[in-house]
């Protein structure tokens, strides 16, 4: 028992040396330089703040980009653009119709093609899910253009709206010709005894692809009724005691003897005169109607022709219009010129002419028009 107290001492001795000897031994951790640490947490920095930035855009993008198709899709969808559309409001159409993702992706495209603008109005033939630029390159190729906007210009016949209907829309000859053979179904005024000549008001049409033929021919229809409404047609014959029909009938002639606006009233004066005097209308138009093309130097053969659209042959008005008068026309017959005028004559190449109650006078404007090569 006596002997174990000095073996603890030592081994206390020893705990305690080897303490204070690795306490004494143990060297402080080395530091980095300052300038060097402050570099590597600046480095560190750095590439946290570009990690928060490339996350940043792509989140952003990923939110705010602009959403469109790639490709140039597939299927048909037929586009129409209205006079006057802008790339947006094109866009909005497109997008109702399934072309592109969004309105967006075709204005970003219009915006950058300056030929957008030379998109004209009508219909255009595209596919469905197409990228914005893609969509607007087949816009500006011809090929994609649909058949479908009509104009007719005033004085224009019957037979040739047949003929611009055939050509400049999708409808067939016999569908339009059949339309017009059952002229019950076109909305005619009751006035016009079921005779569409006259009455396919001239203007500008747009005829959906698809539609019917009886459908163009009602817009028409349904534009000279806007038209004669607007004129009071119908009051306007009555004080001149006319049927709104005879109105009809002088205005085509008025539209197709004289392009001037200055002469219209004074033609619709003079087929006034020559009616209320019992004389023979004696009008070239009338009979180029019956030869369906204009001749300017009618021959002995031409006048004498039967037909009761020969004015030289018969009194009165032609039994319809001769052609689709405008508004300026249809205004001219409800309103005539004042005056005793009961020849006219084409006396120089612009197209005036000259308006006289004399027959000698009238012969001589005539003979020298014709030295003039007026016609």
């Amino acid at each position: 028992m006596g002997g174990s107290a000095p073996l603890a001492k030592i081994a206390k001795v020893r705990i305690i040396g080897v303490t204070l000897l690795d306490t004494q031994t143990r060297r402080p951790p080395k530091r980095l330089p300052k300038p060097v640490g402050l570099l590597i947490i600046g480095t560190v920095v750095l590439a946290v703040l570009a990690a928060l930035v490339v996350g940043g855009k792509a989140l952003y993008g990923s939110a705010f980009a602009t959403p469109d198709y790639s490709g140039q899709g597939s299927g048909t969808a037929v586009v129409r653009v209205l006079s006057g559309d802008s790339a947006s409001a094109i866009g909005t159409t497109l997008v109702a119709k399934g072309v592109v993702k969004s309105q967006q992706a075709f204005a970003r495209a219009a915006k950058a093609d300056p030929r957008s603008s030379k998109l004209q109005p009508g219909y255009y033939s595209l596919r469905r899910r197409m990228s914005g630029v893609d969509a607007l390159a087949l816009m500006l190729d011809a090929k994609s253009r649909v058949r479908g906007r009509v104009t007719l210009p005033e004085g224009i016949s019957l037979a040739l709206v047949v003929d611009r209907l055939v050509t400049y829309t999708q409808l067939g000859r016999q569908d339009v010709l059949a339309a017009l053979a059952n002229p019950t179904v076109l909305g005619l005024p009751a006035y016009a005894g079921n005779k569409p000549e006259g009455f396919l008001f001239p203007a500008t049409y747009d005829v959906e692809p698809g539609s019917a033929a009886v459908a163009a021919l009602t817009q028409m229809t349904g534009k000279f009724d806007d038209e004669a409404a607007a004129l009071d047609l119908e009051g306007g014959a009555h004080k001149l005691g006319l049927t709104p029909y005879d109105i009809v009938k002088i205005a085509s002639l008025v539209e197709a003897e004289t392009a001037l606006d200055a002469d219209r009233a004074k033609v619709a004066r003079v087929v006034l005169n020559r009616l209320a005097k019992g004389m023979p209308l004696q009008l070239d138009s009338t009979v180029n109607y019956l030869r369906e093309q204009k001749k300017a130097r009618l021959s002995l053969v031409d006048i004498n022709v039967e037909s009761p659209f020969n004015t030289y042959r018969n009194k009165g008005l032609p039994p319809t219009p001769i052609d689709s008068p405008g508004e300026k026309a249809l205004q001219a017959a409800l309103t005539p010129a004042t005056g005793d005028w009961l020849y006219f004559i084409t006396i120089d190449k612009a197209g005036h002419s000259l308006f006289t109650s004399s027959y000698e006078e009238f012969l001589a404007a005539k003979a020298k028009a014709q030295r003039d090569g007026v016609y």
